[in-house]
């Protein structure tokens, strides 16, 4: 018998911050490497000491290119990790935008923080940098879908498709005989954009996601809101924003904004594409065509109609456009970004709409806009929300309490232990309670920097 020791290090009790160690006789192997977002407390877990020595992890397993699967690389990296960081092609191509433009963000607030002196750190210093980020892709090996590849005699691994965003997988890996299956987050059914995620066949140890564990996503017409939304920024002359994550929803309200011009249901107003990591990852789906739905003709159709915005001036031009505008800028849960800059010029007018379009993390400026808030705090300083919030949360690229529960179907064994991973403690027993009702399964809600032991 081998001993197995599974280190709980991120989204675990919580959505963000995705780290899972494999501690093996003779390998340890990271699913995931995000960083935490949303609420402070989780904030700075981000700079504490990483609980395992980073130069004994031998590799690095990545489900997708999200941020809070991905955006602690650069850190593993800076304090002697060494191995590989595998994904699939299109994994690491998103992780690469996505690290390169949280190095530069944090270099930026960094040097905003000390020059406004509103940091309690002399000096600020940014979470990782540029420099910190290049060196992390030279460890970047990327690997086919559907296909078995060896770590060892006793340890291979396989990269499912499982929706969600371009290239995101789900991982099996085979540990001494005994299949351990990561969920990663799982893709919807019916998708614009992406096809139906694959579903896993055998789990022996199975680590599920929980986002929506205890909801299930409204039956509502994105497009009848989109067209209201859009006639009301009209009839007012204001400016709809829409706080967008770069990866999936960008391209999703792109492509859902096209079809609705193209189908003469919206006037031909001027629509602002702000995220200067979205415009990559659109070169990501022209790359990777055989990984979404969309015919390059549309593909290419829908970036005409679109005004792609490559520098800052364009952003102030932009804010000062007179005419009635939507404005798709990131971060989805404004945490950063561009969308900041939009904000803080527009929030405090009652002409604007902000649309909020997925999921908003608890401690986020995005949740604390849906809950009401009176003003938001960015750039040290506070400022008035005048400005409309409308939800749209059928956009989400996370399967609801159903699509999880459909996802297990094929499962033809019963898992010794699931364990309940990136959730909010409410959602994740919600989904506990469910699939002990209709499988029957033994279903564990591991604790943060939890440790579980197996023998294997």
């Amino acid at each position: 018998m081998n001993q197995v020791k599974i280190h709980f290090l991120g989204a675990s009790g919580t959505v963000t911050g995705s780290k899972f160690l494999l501690e093996t006789p003779g390998q340890n192997l990271l699913i995931d490497c995000g960083m935490f977002q949303g609420l402070k407390e989780l904030r700075e877990q981000n700079w504490k000491d990483f609980p395992f020595d980073e130069s004994r992890i031998d590799t690095v397993l990545l489900t997708h290119g999200h941020l809070d699967h991905t955006g602690y690389l650069p850190r593993l990296v800076k304090h002697g990790f060494r191995g590989k960081v595998i994904g699939t092609a299109p994994t690491l191509e998103v992780t690469k935008i996505i690290l390169l433009d949280s190095a530069k963000i944090n270099e930026e607030e960094a040097e905003r923080a000390n020059e406004d002196k509103y940091s309690k750190h002399n000096p600020a210093l940014p979470f990782y940098t540029v420099e910190d980020a290049e060196r992390t892709l030279k460890l970047f090996v990327p690997v086919e879908k559907d296909t078995w590849y060896s770590i060892s005699e006793d340890i291979k691994y396989r990269f499912k498709y499982n929706g969600h965003i371009i290239g995101a997988t789900f991982i099996e890996i085979e540990l001494f005989g005994k299949k351990f299956v990561f969920s990663g987050d799982i893709g919807r059914q019916e998708d614009l954009l992406l096809f139906p995620p694959e579903k896993p066949e055998w789990a022996d140890y199975l680590f599920l996601e929980s986002t929506y564990g205890n909801k299930l996503h409204p039956q509502e017409s994105v497009s009848e809101k989109l067209i209201e939304l859009i006639n009301t920024t009209i009839h007012i002359r204001g400016t709809l924003i829409i706080p967008s994550f770069a990866v999936e929803r960008l391209q999703t309200l792109m492509f859902l904004l096209w079809k609705l011009y193209d189908d003469r249901r919206i006037p031909n107003l001027p629509i602002f594409i702000d995220s200067p990591m979205g415009n990559n990852v659109l070169n990501v789906f022209d790359r990777f065509a055989e990984w979404h739905k969309i015919p390059p003709a549309e593909f290419n159709a829908m970036q005409n109609r679109m005004n792609i915005i490559t520098s800052y001036k364009e952003t102030w031009e932009t804010i000062d456009d007179p005419r009635p505008k939507i404005v798709i800028a990131g971060s989805g849960m404004i945490t950063g970004g561009r969308v900041l800059t939009y904000l803080k010029q527009l929030i405090d007018e009652p002409t604007t709409t902000v649309l909020l379009v997925g999921y908003q993390a608890e401690g986020t400026r995005g949740r604390q806009l849906l809950e009401g808030a009176h003003e938001l705090k960015f750039f040290g300083k506070y400022y008035p929300v005048k400005a409309g919030v409308r939800h749209i949360e059928s956009l989400s690229a996370h399967a609801d309490q159903a699509g999880i529960i459909d996802w297990l179907d094929k499962i033809k064994n019963t898992p010794e232990n699931t364990f309940l991973i990136h959730g909010e403690p409410t959602a994740s027993d919600a989904l506990r309670v469910k699939i002990q009702d209709i499988y029957g399964w033994k279903v564990t809600l591991p604790k943060l920097f939890s440790t579980v032991e197996i023998l294997v």
